[in-house]
């Protein structure tokens, strides 16, 4: 596997954090509530200051603040000092605040740093307290299974707040010229994709996303016409099945067939503005673009719906990034830091936090608010997740080289598939030997 700079220090940091664990295991008579970053936690009692960072800070300020006066007015004996941090540094501060002290009470928490965190020894466990709060049954199944995989594991460091979902968005008025069914079907995408194509016309039937970002639409297309559920088969991975070949060969064939050329070079920005151009039929998009696509088209000449589904109408798709709150185990007030979790978690809080951000609550009641049903890609969404037929392959985003392998090493590579320079199984084989030998690693740090 090809060794970064990048990825060899995070790797050595993560195996230096799990050694920590292994040693406070040892050393100790049980769990002391001690982490990295020294002292020890407390319950507290329940009223006081806590100290809440807001890992989205400038974007997601605002709302915060209205949460957070909810609360206090609702629970007068607590005051919450809010933190901001800008996205880009969240991570960085909190691992800085593991070594040398000051982390948090509670803080929010995406998954994508979840098992660092977790690793060097610094979130408090949440299944016992989910188990014995109004919060339980209330949360998306889906949602919080993704949390626990990527917290590494069976145990629950996150409550999610909230999820960006994958969205098919396609134009209506092009459909319903061509005498289309809408694309819920992989047959019907790829109908589509080839009938509203008219390449002397620059017209085409989709744009797929071959810049930066383009491994996860990629992963979301392969398994969902694959029908494979899971991400690992023991500890080989089951990306390179001949299955997922297969999926991943007619994905590309559709790139300068179906697919304007500059596909390749384009990154989500790009290619929400190809697509809102009005020249294109559909686009793989999550829900943060919606507004953008009003903006351009108009309520009535687009849609939004979720991934398409096999034959048999079952939807597997790959899990998108979860937001959530964590408590830290050196918190000095758990019990006031868990009300706010609880609070901020509450249908009539998490509505109108996902009314804000523009995505899917993890509450289940919120998923049922007047705003949802009246934003049908949010709804479909929404139902879609939390559904039955919703099979959600958990992608390894607690490996800590996970985020080096899907973006710089394989970036490139996909480039160089689309342009027929490397095959779907060369591609794949090459994915699979990194992620091996990754999950190998990461087992091996463990103990």
């Amino acid at each position: 596997m090809k060794i970064t700079i990048h990825r060899s220090g995070r790797r050595a940091a993560v195996a230096v954090a799990l050694g920590s664990v292994l040693a406070l295991t040892v050393t100790a008579c049980g769990d002391d509530g001690s982490g990295s970053g020294g002292g020890k936690g407390s319950e507290g009692a329940g009223k006081g200051e806590i100290t809440f960072w807001d890992n989205n800070g400038g974007v997601r300020t605002d709302i915060w603040k209205q949460i957070i006066a909810d609360f206090e007015k609702k629970n007068p004996d607590i005051k919450v000092k809010y933190v901001g941090i800008p996205a880009a540094g969240a991570q960085s501060k909190y691992d800085t605040a593991i070594q040398g002290g000051g982390l948090p009470d509670v803080g929010g928490v995406g998954t994508a740093m979840l098992a660092e965190l977790a690793a060097q020894n610094a979130l408090e466990p949440l299944d016992g307290r989910l188990e014995k709060s109004a919060l339980n049954g209330r949360l998306s199944q889906n949602l919080l299974g993704v949390s626990k995989a990527a917290g590494g594991g069976d145990t629950l460091y996150q409550i999610p707040t909230s999820v960006n979902n994958g969205t098919l968005w396609y134009r209506t008025d092009l459909f319903a010229k061509a005498g289309l069914d809408a694309p819920t079907t992989w047959p019907k995408f790829y109908e589509a994709a080839d009938k509203l194509t008219d390449r002397g016309g620059n017209r085409f039937g989709f744009t797929i996303r071959g810049g930066e970002g383009s491994i996860a639409p990629a992963l979301d297309a392969v398994y969902g016409q694959s029908g494979i559920t899971s991400f690992w088969n023991g500890d080989r991975t089951t990306v390179d099945d001949p299955r997922n070949v297969a999926a991943l060969e007619k994905y590309v064939a559709l790139y300068k067939k179906d697919t304007p050329s500059a596909d390749v070079n384009n990154d989500f920005t790009k290619m929400v503005a190809q697509w809102d151009s009005g020249t294109i039929g559909m686009l793989s998009h999550n829900l943060g673009s919606y507004q953008d696509h009003l903006k351009a088209l108009g309520k009535d000449k687009f849609r939004g719906v979720p991934n398409p589904t096999l034959a048999d109408g079952t939807r597997v798709q790959v899990s998108n990034p979860v937001d959530g709150l964590a408590l830290f185990k050196t918190g000095q007030n758990k019990a006031a830091a868990w009300k706010f979790i609880e609070f901020a978690v509450s249908a009539a809080e998490n509505s109108k936090f996902n009314e804000a951000a523009g995505q899917v609550p993890s509450n289940t009641d919120a998923a049922k608010d007047t705003w949802i049903q009246q934003a049908e890609p949010t709804r479909l969404a929404a139902e879609a997740l939390n559904g039955a037929h919703t099979k959600i392959v958990q992608l390894p985003y607690y490996l800590p080289d996970w985020n080096t392998i899907s973006k710089a090493d394989n970036e490139p590579n996909f480039q160089k598939l689309l342009l027929g320079r490397m095959t779907a199984k060369q591609f794949l084989d090459t994915l699979a030997d990194q992620l091996n030998k990754a999950q190998a690693e990461w087992k091996q740090q463990k103990g």
